[in-house]
């Protein structure tokens, strides 16, 4: 009878942990697909770069879920890796670094989603010879891809310029942008020698220098031309705006900002002419670092034209107590919302036209979550405004329309990309499925890994798997 016992309360030791362990996976499994199952109303799918998962590699270890820091992009789903909020993955890639089998991959969009992306080489070449497209209009939203794009780019215009004589009057290349992309091409040409010209049509800092304050740019190190390694796990708009001004100036970089480039066109001898709004240049390369966001999307109401209606944030502690109304449902949205309900006297109104908050950050919904609940900011869902007048607002919620007292408001409505003025320079626009090519990719070089890790041991005298 003791012999009894002692068998059942080791078994007891044995089965108990592992049934927890059982009902704690299926727990994250039901969690993980109520996840995907709210991904579904809001999106697609992811965008532009975001994890490739093969699931012949996966081993289930839940590593890419646990490094994300974006929240519940990727889940452990019938114990492979699976995407379940891919509209919130912003191309990190700490997931394919984590993964301990090389089951992960950081690739493009597929081209039923790209299909309003440029089409490029892998030099990031465009159709036409000597233009190239680098950084966020090329689907690549991360500053560190956009950073390492910039010098790549460049570093191939360096190879094809030092093999063809310099021409009067002609620039080895043209920057347009002066965002991360469009900085760090500018500053891998000075330091290899090139001549250039950086144009802007806004301020230094592309889309970033528009972000509320404080907002965290950068999540892993990055490699700066001019520089080296920076390797601040994370820093803020503020930070970044900084550390730039100074690589820029120990560089001696010149940016012309507030001049939009009009026209692109190739000449015969294969030089390229750019008409912008401060002059004309030829150049033997181009390089666009544009940004997505093109022209603020509107509305489309009556007295949206009024000075108070803005459609990027960019000092918030300029507004004080102000009754301020934000309307969108997006990252950007959510960030200048709580950035300005942290000023001084400010009362805060969030209009949104879904029913919940569904396509931003982990970290984001999180905040709002406790600036509703302490009260800093108001929210209305299934609302969008339909008028704006002098010193208020009309808005439509849920079927009513109601007048709200309003100082400002700002319209985070996205943008309407600059594709219009890609055509007109003659740019292709995505027909290539850049999933599969860069799939295809992972797959040869995995293979070329695990070869050369048998040759290893083979050499050692270890009978290789």
């Amino acid at each position: 009878m003791m012999d009894l016992l002692i068998y059942l309360v080791f078994g007891l030791f044995l089965v108990g942990p592992l049934l927890l362990h059982l009902r704690a996976t299926r727990k994250r499994e039901r969690d993980a697909l109520a996840s995907a199952e709210r991904g579904k109303l809001s999106s697609d799918g992811p965008r532009a770069q975001h994890p490739h998962i093969d699931i012949s590699y996966c081993i289930g270890c839940g590593a890419c879920v646990d490094v994300c820091p974006e929240g519940d992009v990727l889940a452990v789903i019938a114990g492979k890796a699976a995407i379940v909020n891919g509209h919130k993955c912003i191309g990190h890639g700490l997931c394919a670094e984590a993964c301990p089998v090389g089951a992960i991959e950081i690739v493009m969009a597929s081209p039923s989603i790209s299909a309003d992306m440029p089409r490029l080489s892998s030099e990031f070449e465009t159709n036409i010879p000597g233009v190239f497209i680098i950084g966020e209009l090329g689907g690549l939203a991360l500053i560190k891809n956009a950073v390492n794009q910039g010098r790549e780019c460049v570093d191939t215009i360096a190879g094809r310029a030092a093999s063809r004589p310099r021409l009067p009057a002609v620039l080895d290349v043209c920057i347009v942008g002066a965002g991360p992309a469009g900085l760090s091409a500018s500053l891998r040409a000075v330091e290899k020698g090139l001549t250039y010209v950086t144009l802007e049509q806004e301020e230094l800092g592309g889309t970033v220098a528009k972000y509320p304050r404080q907002k965290v740019v950068m999540t892993s190190p990055v490699d700066f031309p001019m520089h080296g390694k920076f390797n601040k796990l994370e820093i803020s708009k503020e930070k970044l705006m900084e550390f730039w001004a100074s690589v820029i100036k120990k560089g001696n970089v010149k940016v012309r900002t507030q001049e939009k480039v009009e026209a692109i066109e190739r000449q015969a001898g294969g030089t390229l002419t750019v008409r912008s709004t401060g002059g004309e240049y030829r150049a033997r390369y181009v390089i666009l670092a544009l940004g997505r966001r093109g022209t603020p999307r509107k509305l489309g109401i009556p007295g949206e034209g009024l000075p108070k209606v803005m459609y990027s944030l960019i000092e918030a502690d300029a507004y004080v107590d102000a009754r301020i109304l934000v309307v969108g449902g997006g990252d950007s949205a959510v960030e200048a919302a709580m950035g300005l309900a942290y000023q001084k006297g400010n009362q805060i109104t969030l209009s949104y036209r879904q029913e919940e908050f569904s396509r931003i950050k982990e970290r984001n919904a999180q905040r709002i979550r406790e600036a509703i609940q302490s009260r800093k900011i108001r929210v209305l869902f299934q609302s969008q405004p339909v008028e704006v007048r002098e010193k208020s607002v009309l808005i439509d919620v849920a079927g009513t329309v109601t007048e709200l007292p309003n100082d400002w408001m700002w319209v985070f409505a996205g943008g309407e990309p600059p594709n219009a003025f890609l055509q007109k320079v003659g740019v292709a626009m995505g027909d290539r499925d850049l999933t599969r090519e860069v799939g295809e990719e992972a797959k040869l070089a995995f293979a070329a890994h695990l070869a050369t890790m048998r040759a290893g041991l083979d050499a050692r005298g270890v009978r290789s798997p």
